[in-house]
């Protein structure tokens, strides 16, 4: 026996429908909690509108706020009020003024009543697809105590249902009731939260269908609300070849044993200054004469200075833009959220059709987690397992604190994400700074153990032969030692 699979209903936020599966279920009711200026009559304004879309009807129950500043806050981002029907039920002026001999008992058994017939009046008479109540807790202050609002807050759910209503209400915390205690009569739960890093909605109860889980971030912008869900990671994985990709110069190919493998992750690991941007950026300069697309989101560096130094070590980067070969972002990493950065990248993959990606650098990227190391790992872990599932060759840059010295593989203790691992070391070399270039870890093939000047110049990166006769690179004292020759008995 089969079952009929629910309709569902877009929220008008494409991020917020991904997380719930395809939006809210036909029929039902949700409740949207949270603090004040979090967003949730917003979030309704979205939810009606989508209805307009696709010529619902729609009835926005206002109890609280002054109508005409609803109205005017609407406007201002983009709604069309002048669509929705709107049951103005907000306190007037009259409620101060007049003169109120009665008790709060009292005061509830004189208004409940006027107010339940006007809700049924307006109710039929519009025969709404969409509802949205701002707020319901306003309900409790016109009922004798918790058990009636109880009752009428589940009659009222209950009515609109049997007119065929899909129903958003907005609750507020109040001291007599704790919200907790509505959610038993609705069929999901939205919440909205305002952290110290930033705006976080989760869906603790969803009946009738799962909900990607986790905390996914939203903002609040002059359009309304967008949503950035966790990045889901697919069970299903493309079929990686592991085509190995050159660098286009010889001897880091030798290091490499012919390249990078695409599909997998890379770490470029090393000190300031010692050219990591550039190597991993020489890779994409020959995915770009293949005609394959490159994305570089810069964390700690300026755009312009990326390309103007590019340009001066024969990194034509300003052609391969134009060329539509490579695509340059410089990402405010304070200002982001993970999520929201994980959105970026889904769109590049998905939409885009990139087949690498850089993360320059890694201690930037932390920056949107507030510094978090714990939970810059397992970003970068689901990051990394997401764009190899998508067949994308992914590579992140990691900046070690030491110039010379002990040898640290890389800073953010990501070794075990990495496929490969490629480092960058300055060397103190007779009086002399020079840097060398090495291979520490590859997990599709064998690799070069040897290490080998690395050079960058104006015409591109020079990468010397084996450097066999240094002792002590790793160490951070390297010393030349003279081979000798083999002496024969006589």
């Amino acid at each position: 026996m089969s079952s009929t699979k629910p309709n569902r209903l877009s929220t008008g936020i494409a991020g917020l429908d991904t997380v719930l599966h395809d939006g809210l279920i036909q029929g039902r009711s949700y409740m949207l909690h949270g603090p004040a200026g979090a967003g949730k009559t917003i979030l309704g304004f979205h939810f009606l509108e989508a209805g307009l879309d696709t010529d619902e009807t729609t009835l926005f129950i206002n109890l609280e706020e002054d109508l005409d500043d609803l109205r005017t806050n609407a406007d201002t981002l983009g709604f069309d009020i002048e669509a929705i029907e709107f049951l103005d039920l907000s306190p007037s002026a009259d409620v101060f003024t007049s003169d109120q001999s009665y008790d709060v008992f009292d005061a509830a058994d004189v208004e409940q009543e006027p107010l339940t017939e006007t809700i049924v009046e307006r109710v039929n008479a519009v025969e709404p697809d969409r509802v949205v109540i701002d707020p319901l807790t306003q309900l409790h202050y016109l009922t004798s105590g918790e058990y009636q609002f109880r009752k009428q807050a589940i009659g009222f759910m209950r009515f609109l249902k049997e007119h065929g209503a899909t129903v958003v209400f907005t609750v507020q915390e109040t001291g007599r009731l704790p919200t907790e205690d509505l959610q038993y009569i609705s069929d999901g739960t939205i919440e909205l939260a305002v952290t110290q890093e930033g705006r976080r909605v989760t869906v603790p109860k969803f009946r009738g269908s799962a909900t990607a889980s986790g905390n996914h971030a939203y903002r609040i912008t002059d359009k309304g609300i967008s949503v950035y869900p966790e990045l889901a990671i697919s069970g299903d994985s493309q079929t990686s070849t592991f085509e190995t990709l050159s660098s286009g110069v010889p001897e880091i190919d030798e290091l490499l044993n012919g390249g990078l493998e695409g599909g997998t992750v890379s770490v470029i690991s090393g000190p300031t200054g010692v050219g990591k941007t550039t190597l991993g950026t020489q890779f994409m300069k020959e995915a770009a004469g293949r005609g394959e697309r490159s994305v570089i989101y810069l964390f700690e560096e300026n755009k312009q200075t990326f390309l103007t130094r590019s340009e001066a070590v024969n990194l034509p980067v300003k052609r391969m833009i134009d060329r539509g070969t490579l695509h340059v972002e410089e990402v405010e990493a304070l200002e982001l959220s993970p999520q929201e950065f994980a959105a970026n990248v889904t769109h590049q993959v998905e939409e885009e059709n990139t087949s690498i990606i850089m993360i320059d650098g890694i201690a930037g990227y932390r920056l949107s987690l507030r510094g978090d190391e714990r939970r810059t790992v397992e970003r970068l872990h689901s990051l990394g397992r997401y764009l190899k599932s998508n067949g994308v060759t992914t590579v992140f840059v990691d900046e070690t604190s030491d110039v010379t010295g002990s040898f640290h593989a890389t800073q953010e203790n990501i070794s075990y994400l990495a496929d490969n691992i490629v480092f960058l070391r300055h060397l103190e070399l007779q009086g002399e700074l020079q840097k060398a270039i090495g291979v520490l870890k590859k997990r599709t093939s064998d690799y070069e153990r040897t290490l080998r000047q690395f050079e960058i110049t104006e015409h591109g990166i020079k990468v010397g032969e084996p450097l066999r006769q240094l002792r002590g690179v790793l160490s951070g004292t390297p010393e030349i030692v003279q081979e000798t020759s083999p002496t024969s008995d006589s």
